[in-house]
C-alpha cells in the first residue's frame, strides 16, 4: 500500500468540504435536511468505492469510514468485520432523497445547489478512493458513474453543465500518498468571436449614490470611497510626474452570506470602469466549481477560460476558502490558485480579483500561500444586517415586486426578523433569510388569494401575518 494521507487529514478535509457545500445552501429547512442526511449518504458512497475496488478491507478502511461525519452529527463505529460485510453486500448507488427536494428548489428559484452537491459528491468520492493512496480505474469508473447519474437528473431539469471524465490513467502519486492527475499538455483555445465593445464608463456619481442607497453597511461604503480617493489620487499624481507607489486593487471580503458582499463587488466593478482603471468593468462571479475540474489535470485549463472572461474587469471568487486545503496535498483547489496567481501578475493593469467568504476561513485562506498574502492587503469586513435593517431589506423587496404588508403582516414580520437576528448562529443567511421568507410569503399568499372568488386589487397586494408565518417547512 502507498503512503495515504492520516485519517486526522482526511476526516479534515471531508468536513471542511461539507460544511463549505451546507453554508451555500440557501433554504434553511433544506440545509437542516441535508446535514441530518449527507454523512449517512456519503459513507454508503464510500462501502461502493471500496467495493468497486475489489473488497478487500484494511484497518485503514475502518479508520476512515469511522471518519466521515462533521461535527455535531453522530460518529460511525463500524468494526472490522461490519464494514467488510457492509462493502461486500452493498446494494448499489441511489440518489439521496435531499438531491430531489434541491432539484424541485434549484428549478423554482433558478439556483445551482443539485449541480454543486454533484461537484462536492464527486470531490468526496475521490478523497474516500485515495485510503490505498492511488485511484484505480475501476475506482475512477464508479465515481464518473455515480455523478453522470446525478447529472442526468439534472439533465432532465435543465440544471446541468458538462463535467469533465475522471480517467484514473491521469493520476500520479505526490508525497504524503494523495492521488492527483498529471496536468494536461493543453492550451486553452483563443476565442472564436471577437468579443463586443466594452459599454460607455458610468458616471462616477450615480454609481456612489447606488452604493449608499444600500441597506447598512456603513464601514464598507467608507471603505469603498477612501479607495476611490486613493486610485484618483494616484491618478493625478501619475498626470504630474510624481511618483507612486506600488498599489494592489484586490480585495478580500469578509463576512456571512447574504450582507452584500456580490452586490458591492458588482458595484466596485462599474465603479473601476468608470474612473478608467478596467477597460471594460464586467464581474465575473464564480467559487470553487467553476474553477476546478475536479481533477488536477484540467483544473489549470478551467481556471484559465474563467480568467479570460474576467480579463478586463472583475473576478470575484465566493467562498474562496474552499479553495484551500490545509492538512492535505490531495487539494484540487491549489492549482486554480497557482493558475489564479500567474494571471494576476501577468494581467497587472487589466484584471482585479475580489476573493469572499467568512471571515475566520478567508483568514485561512489568504495565509494559505504566501502569494495570496502578498497580493491581497486591502480587507473590507461585512458586518451582519440587524433586526431593522433585515426588516428594510424585506420592505424593499415587497416596493419592487408590488407588495404592501397589511398592519398585522408589518407587525409579525419586524418581531420575526429581529427574532431572527437575535437568535443567529453558523447557519444565518442575513438577506438570504429575508429572500426566503419573501419568496415563501408570496407562494403562501398566492394559494390563500386563489381562493378569493374576486380578489381586489388591495387584496393581490397585501401579504398579511398568515402569509408570513414560519412554522411551515420543506416538505
Amino acid at each position: 500500500m502507498k503512503d495515504a494521507m492520516t485519517t486526522q487529514a482526511m476526516h479534515k478535509q471531508y468536513s471542511d468540504g461539507v460544511i463549505a457545500f451546507r453554508q451555500h445552501i440557501a433554504n434553511p429547512a433544506m440545509r437542516q435536511m441535508f446535514n441530518a442526511g449527507a454523512d449517512e449518504f456519503l459513507r454508503q458512497c464510500a462501502l461502493g468505492v471500496w467495493q468497486a475496488d475489489g473488497g478487500a478491507v484494511t484497518p485503514r478502511h475502518v479508520e476512515w469510514y469511522n471518519a466521515i461525519y462533521c461535527k455535531g452529527n453522530p460518529i460511525p463505529s463500524a468494526l472490522f468485520w461490519e464494514l467488510n460485510t457492509a462493502v461486500a453486500e452493498y446494494p448499489g448507488f441511489q440518489p439521496p432523497a435531499f438531491f430531489q427536494k434541491m432539484r424541485d428548489y434549484d428549478q423554482a428559484y433558478r439556483q445551482n445547489t443539485a449541480r454543486r452537491f454533484v461537484d462536492l459528491m464527486t470531490l468526496m468520492l475521490l478523497l474516500f478512493a485515495a485510503v490505498d493512496g492511488a485511484v484505480s480505474d475501476r475506482e475512477a469508473g464508479y465515481v464518473n458513474a455515480c455523478a453522470d447519474a446525478l447529472s442526468a437528473l439534472c439533465d432532465q431539469d435543465g440544471l446541468a453543465e458538462e463535467r469533465p471524465r475522471t480517467d484514473a490513467g491521469d493520476f500520479v502519486t505526490r508525497q504524503g500518498g494523495a492521488p492527483t492527475p498529471t496536468p494536461a499538455a493543453k492550451e486553452v483555445p483563443a476565442a472564436a468571436e471577437k468579443e463586443e465593445d466594452a459599454p460607455p464608463p458610468e458616471k462616477l456619481e450615480d454609481l456612489l449614490a447606488e452604493l449608499d442607497s444600500l441597506c447598512g453597511l456603513g464601514k464598507v461604503k467608507r471603505d469603498v470611497k477612501s479607495l476611490i480617493n486613493l486610485v484618483k489620487v494616484r491618478k493625478l499624481r501619475e498626470e504630474q510626474g510624481l511618483p507612486v507607489p506600488p498599489m494592489s486593487l484586490h480585495l478580500v471580503f469578509m463576512g456571512n452570506p447574504g450582507t452584500g458582499k456580490t452586490t458591492v463587488a458588482r458595484l466596485l466593478s462599474r465603479i473601476y470602469h468608470a474612473i478608467g482603471v478596467l477597460s471594460k468593468g464586467q464581474l465575473v462571479e464564480v467559487d470553487r466549481s467553476g474553477l476546478v475540474a475536479g481533477f488536477v489535470g484540467q483544473t489549470a485549463i478551467k481556471t484559465s477560460e474563467v480568467i479570460q472572461k474576467a480579463l478586463g474587469g472583475v473576478l470575484f471568487i465566493d467562498e474562496a476558502y474552499a479553495l484551500s486545503s490545509h492538512d492535505s496535498a490531495n487539494d484540487f483547489g491549489r492549482e486554480a490558485i497557482e493558475t489564479l496567481l500567474k494571471a494576476m501578475e501577468d494581467h497587472r493593469s487589466d484584471l482585479i480579483v475580489i476573493v469572499a467568504g467568512y471571515t475566520a476561513l478567508m483568514g485561512d485562506f489568504i495565509h494559505a500561500n504566501p502569494g495570496l498574502e502578498s497580493r491581497f492587503n486591502k480587507y473590507f469586513y461585512f458586518d451582519d444586517y440587524n433586526g431593522d435593517q433585515l426588516f428594510s431589506i424585506f420592505q424593499s423587496m415587497c416596493e419592487k415586486n408590488g407588495y404592501t404588508l397589511s398592519v398585522d403582516g408589518l407587525k409579525y414580520c419586524k418581531s420575526y426578523l429581529n427574532s431572527l437576528y437575535e437568535a443567529r448562529d453558523e447557519n444565518f443567511g442575513n438577506a438570504r433569510d429575508v429572500r426566503n421568507l419573501f419568496e415563501r410569503a408570496v407562494a403562501r399568499q398566492a394559494d390563500r388569494v386563489a381562493g378569493l372568488e374576486s380578489p381586489t386589487r388591495e387584496q393581490l397586494m397585501e401579504l398579511t401575518a398568515e402569509d408570513l408565518n414560519e412554522t411551515e417547512t420543506l416538505s
